[in-house]
């Protein structure tokens, strides 16, 4: 049986007409969209005549011309009580605008594989409202292609929070949007509640989840008068930060924060519940559009895009105005080695790259981008007639690691450097990974094939170890 509106003429209008009515206007009055690839956002769950504008805000930060295929909607049970994360996947979610339609074979994969961590029991989705609250938002933002993955944390700790994570990290990609719902503090007074809830955006807008967990520690030991709690769905937000957290091209972006004392006629200042919007970008994205038009504009003989001192100006100012940002990312002005590898059909096309750069980031993929293309000579020059078969594969470089035991070598982690006076060569990670070699058989490879130090070379040369980022 699909699952009937818990919250419909409590939360927000049961009527189609009323609700669209409803929508229209918090759309009309929230803040327009100033966050470009969202891949996820955090929105509150309350009633609409108190968190409504915030939720819309968070919504508006969506492509519209997107066609997801899941959305995926993690919440906190409010009101049932059970181990791990409960995932409906029954049947479809009945609505005042008529049905959801829920990703059940999905659902039932999850819990199949992993039941230590998911379960399927409609009965702890039925009274709850934290995933419902968001449906109409989703129906009025995106195109209808998507299917929706309904997922209800329970009794949950941190490690299993990190657990869940990992096994949802395979769809947290550009095809699916995920929506953390989430209030934050609970019933203190206004001005205590600003206070409190500032601090515990700070914490997620770091992308780490041990500083959430220490600022909500401290915020309830502050002894704030009536706080129940600062965030009620923290463990639907550490979730997000364990699927963030190892990739530097995540980036929160906190867009507005109000409480329900901001309501002039329902709301009350001694004692309030407090709402953020919050938007996380893929910055991964505007690298792969980067190195795309780089590549682009070089083989049809127009004005190439790369880093050299005449153009790096210029670089910045296309892309902040044909991505339509106000400006770059942060994650690509670092300065650190990156290689762009090119495939076709497969098979590689070409690649180049540096181990360190003194280059912003963005820039020098658009530069190797275009060498990758133009000048490895291995390869003749990729043509018009073939970039649309070409896939692109950046892989951005930790500091390089010296190490003093090949045992430190995790195939398939981390890449390797071998130097001897002049001579070195590298091999990325993912060389590693593809090839299945054993250790020996990676650095006999990296010392004969591209140090030109004989198979044996390795042996008495400097070895380094690094990690990638691979977009």
């Amino acid at each position: 049986m699909n699952r009937k509106p818990a919250v419909a003429g409590s939360f927000y209008p049961a009527s189609h007409t009323e609700l669209s009515a409803q929508l229209d206007k918090l759309f009309e009055n929230a803040l327009p969209k100033k966050v470009k690839n969202v891949g996820a956002i955090i929105s509150p769950h309350a009633g609409y005549v108190f968190s409504g504008g915030v939720a819309a805000t968070a919504f508006n930060q969506i492509d519209r011309e997107k066609e997801y295929e899941r959305v995926f909607i993690i919440a906190s049970s409010h009101r049932a009580s059970f181990p791990g994360a409960s995932v409906f996947c029954n049947s479809n979610f009945e609505m005042p605008y008529g049905q959801e339609s829920v990703d059940t074979q999905l659902g039932k994969f999850l819990c199949k594989e992993f039941p230590t961590l998911f379960s399927s029991n409609p009965h702890h989705h039925s009274k709850e409202h934290s995933i419902e609250v968001q449906l109409p938002f989703i129906k009025f933002t995106l195109k209808p292609t998507y299917k929706i993955v309904p997922i209800l944390l329970g009794d949950v700790s941190p490690e299993m929070c990190h657990s869940i994570a990992e096994k949802l990290k395979p769809y947290f990609n550009s095809e699916n949007l995920f929506v953390i719902s989430s209030d934050f503090s609970h019933y203190p007074n206004y001005d205590n509640a600003r206070a409190v809830d500032q601090a515990t955006m700070h914490a997620i807008v770091s992308n780490n989840p041990e500083t959430l967990i220490k600022v909500i520690e401290e915020n309830q030991s502050k002894g704030v008068e009536k706080l129940v709690t600062s965030l009620c769905g923290w463990s639907s937000v550490l979730v997000l930060h364990y699927l963030t957290e190892q990739d530097r091209f995540y980036s929160y972006h906190p867009l507005e924060y109000k409480n329900s004392g901001d309501n002039a006629l329902y709301g009350e200042m001694d004692s309030v519940v407090g709402y953020w919007a919050i938007a996380i970008s893929r910055d991964s994205e505007v690298l792969h559009w980067i190195a795309r038009r780089a590549i682009e504009k070089a083989i049809t003989e127009e004005n190439p895009i790369h880093s050299n001192e005449k153009d790096s100006a210029n670089l910045k100012a296309h892309v902040v105005k044909e991505l339509g940002v106000k400006e770059i990312p942060l994650s690509l002005t670092e300065e650190c080695g990156v290689f762009v590898t090119l495939k076709k059909k497969g098979k590689l096309r070409g690649c180049i790259g540096y181990i360190q750069s003194n280059t912003p980031l963005y820039k020098e993929v658009a530069n190797v981008a275009v060498l990758a293309a133009c000048y490895d000579n291995r390869f003749n020059k990729v043509t018009p007639k073939e970039l649309e078969e070409i896939e692109i594969e950046i892989s951005v470089l930790s500091p390089m690691q010296l190490i003093k035991n090949i045992e430190e070598i995790e195939i398939g982690k981390h890449g390797i450097l071998v130097q001897k006076g002049d001579k070195s060569g590298l091999f990325l990670p993912q060389v590693g990974a593809e090839t299945k070699w054993s250790r020996e058989q990676f650095l006999g490879h990296c010392a004969r094939d591209k140090a030109g130090l004989g198979w044996d070379g390795w042996k008495d040369a400097q070895i380094s170890i690094f990690t990638v980022a691979i977009i």
